[in-house]
């Protein structure tokens, strides 16, 4: 994770953010300061730095004095040491973590996990099962059945210089038959079932019977179907349960919540096309200007050029009031972020949902009508993310919001960074996730910290390679629009090697490192016994009900251990050292 401190240089003409107002009825505040910080999926970066903004026109700032002394003094840290890499594991402990590896690299085994699974429950029956699992697969990759029980977990990596993030991996067991019919009844509205016939939408923005079961190809990440408002009403209990969890078990901990779990995914399908509407729009507009080509954060428009521009399209209207609220408000251009937030100013939640129209030169439903439940359903998700971000705020916990699919994903950023406006304003407190596989990452974190730069807020993030790679590009083949992952993992790998531009030197203490638990413990220990901020990404609840995140570590662990040796090598050698040494029986102390 990476923090840049800076200062604001404008604030917003129109602070009193809309959604805000109409979910709380206040104003959002804005403070002097802001910073911004990431985290990655298995390694992530997060600094404190200069007042200069890094990434203010795309490239990032300048590196600060000091690099060469820092460097200089930099921490060793040697990962060949299995005594202090396996420092806080008894010699049980590193044997399951042999034989769940093991296991895990054996085809059969992971894709018959679930009949593999049902037929031991069915042989030992489930109070043996349980036991069973909790002395293998569930001991190794879960922290415990409830906020009680992982308390001893998290507070012995403490001691070891490991924290905790804290999620509750509870998922339905559901068919594809259900599944499939649960996201065709969520994401299609009214006015779309009755074919009003008057509707702007796009094909990537719409549910497909062939991709509505969500879970397809995905192994490293949750999936959360709409059933009911009730149900979203549960998701939001039980998040707020693993936040009061996470307060009560460390000092520093953080919390993951979906944005698909708390509401009808219809609206973040929806939010999602204007939103990439209004910023195709702009990117037109200015290539009529002659910038093309150009960083998203370097692209300006003249207003008095774009009046005139669609004035000769036959549009009428005052575009240069229509972009600026007041003209003499105006300096006469505007950015992207200018652009976006046109879509604040809007009187109820579906009226957020207008598109831009070139040749009429007005704004204009996304959707032929909507009805007075869908408009209370929108309105409810936000009330639920605000509720989750002020009990994170309340008991010291830091929120992050998980990126998902890129038809919801534009939407779900949108929604993250309107709480970062409210309660990022003194510190970090919500954390918007960055998928580094998408080909646009690198120009939504760009435009995201200038954002908290202008008006004052504390940025924060986690970068992640992204988990949905083959649903999406197989998406994008088969309904017909541009794959939006990167190329290859060349292209992926720039993405975070950017972050060496805004002059982050590990060995400052500015750089967060997170793991999965029960995976690269190897690495994980050694950095925090070093000093290194590190985490680890900690799932709990029932032995039963988490057998499909069960499930997924084992597809996803397979590929892991085929490719790599190293970690089972590293286990065998501090066990043959143990056993040689008479240390056999050691027990971690803390």
């Amino acid at each position: 994770m990476f923090y840049v401190k800076t200062v604001p240089a404008l604030k917003r003409a129109r602070a009193d953010i809309h959604f805000k107002r109409l979910v709380l009825n206040r104003a959002v505040r804005c403070t002097v300061t802001s910073s911004s910080t990431a985290q990655t999926e298995h390694d992530g970066v997060r600094s404190r730095g200069g007042s200069e903004c890094p990434g203010l026109s795309g490239r990032g700032g300048r590196r600060r004095e000091g690099t060469a002394a820092a460097a200089a003094n930099e921490i060793s840290v040697d990962f060949e040491q299995t005594r202090e890499a396996y420092k806080s594991k008894d010699s049980l402990e590193l044997l399951r973590s042999l034989v769940v590896f093991k296991l895990c690299s054996y085809d059969f085994l992971v894709d018959k996990n679930k009949e593999v699974m049902d037929l031991a429950k069915k042989i030992l029956g489930q109070k043996t099962f349980d036991q069973f699992m909790k002395m293998t697969f569930y001991g190794q990759f879960v922290a415990g059945e409830d906020h009680n029980d992982i308390k001893p977990l998290i507070q012995k990596n403490h001691s070891y210089g490991v924290g905790s993030v804290l999620d509750y991996s509870v998922e339905e067991d559901i068919s594809q038959e259900e599944a499939e019919r649960k996201e065709m009844d969520s994401c299609v509205s009214a006015a779309e079932k009755e074919n009003i016939g008057k509707d702007h939408r796009e094909r990537k923005y719409q549910a497909h019977k062939q991709f509505s079961d969500r879970r397809g190809g995905v192994t490293g990440a949750r999936t959360y179907f709409y059933a009911d408002e009730a149900k979203c009403d549960q998701h939001m209990e039980t998040f707020i349960k693993c936040i009061k969890a996470s307060g009560g078990s460390s000092m520093d901990g953080f919390s993951a919540i979906k944005m698909t779990a708390l509401g009808r995914p219809q609206f973040l399908l929806q939010f999602s096309e204007v939103l990439v509407k209004w910023r195709r729009f702009f990117t037109f507009l200015a290539s009529q200007q002659g910038k093309d080509g150009l960083e998203a954060l370097e692209q300006r428009l003249e207003l008095t050029q774009l009046q005139e521009f669609m004035t000769k399209l036959g549009a009428n209207g005052d575009f240069y009031g229509w972009f600026t609220g007041r003209k003499e408000d105006s300096t006469g251009c505007i950015d992207m972020l200018d652009w976006n937030s046109l879509i604040d100013d809007r009187t109820k939640i579906s009226d957020l949902l207008v598109v831009p129209n070139v040749e009429l030169g007005k704004l204009e439903p996304l959707l032929g009508k909507f009805t007075v439940e869908e408009d209370q359903q929108m309105k409810r998700m936000l009330q639920r993310v605000d509720v989750l971000a002020k009990h994170a705020l309340e008991s010291g916990v830091r929120l992050m919001v998980d990126a998902e699919q890129t038809y919801f994903q534009p939407a779900i950023s949108r929604l993250t960074l309107e709480m970062q406006r409210t309660y990022n304003g003194e510190k970090p407190v919500i954390f918007n996730t960055y998928q580094c596989y998408l080909k646009e990452a690198y120009d939504n974190v760009t435009m995201d910290v200038e954002l908290s730069r202008r008006e004052g807020w504390h940025f924060a993030a986690k970068l992640v390679r992204g988990a949905y790679m083959y649903q999406e590009r197989e998406r994008a083949k088969e309904i017909g629009y541009e794959d939006p992952i990167n190329p290859d993992y060349e292209s992926t790998n720039r993405m975070y090697h950017r972050m060496n531009e805004l002059g982050l030197i590990p060995t400052e203490n500015k750089v967060y490192f997170g793991q999965l638990l029960g995976m690269c413990d190897q690495i994980s220990f050694p950095l925090g016994q070093a000093g290194f901020p590190v985490y680890k990404y900690v799932p709990y609840g029932p032995v039963n009900e988490v057998m499909p995140y069960l499930s997924r570590r084992a597809q996803e662990n397979r590929g892991f251990m085929k490719g790599a040796q190293k970690e089972r090598e590293l286990l065998w050698k501090e066990l043959k050292r143990r056993l040689a040494s008479g240390e056999l029986l050691y027990k971690p102390v803390y």
